[in-house]
């Protein structure tokens, strides 16, 4: 899937609320989404182009109300965001550029990272039970 849809296209295959959040960088309030205290298996795409980014066993509670994750599983990559106010590191699918959530330096051990995600920029493809 390519980063270079139109608006149009991105506003036809996503919801509001997804398009808002990966092509607009917004943020879904704390606890509202659907994935925040989910614990089934499995792997979490991205809503917009379907790649792996997470794999559910390395999904934690963090306490913050958003899907927190050790660290990604698939291609994404890290940008500096000062917006708002704050530095913090953006969280970009690699493979077609929407915004996911952020990184903060204060998840558990041993790498001490938490990827905070939207659950809106997220899809869970559960594992199967053989």
């Amino acid at each position: 899937m390519s980063r270079n849809k139109s608006d149009a296209e991105w506003r036809a295959q996503l919801s509001q609320q997804q398009y808002h959040v990966t092509r607009e960088k917004g943020t879904e309030p704390a606890y509202s989404g659907q994935y925040w205290d989910c614990h089934d298996a499995g792997v979490f795409r991205c809503v917009c182009c379907d790649a792996p980014l997470f794999d559910s066993s390395r999904k934690y509670d963090s306490g913050c109300g958003w899907p927190s994750f050790t660290e990604p599983t698939g291609d994404i990559i890290e940008a500096p965001d000062t917006s708002h106010g704050m530095v913090r590191t953006e969280v970009i699918c690699g493979q077609c550029g929407a915004h996911l959530g952020h990184l903060f330096p204060d998840g558990p051990a041993p790498g001490g990272l938490r990827y905070c995600i939207n659950s809106a920029s997220l899809k869970l493809e559960k594992k199967t039970a053989v």
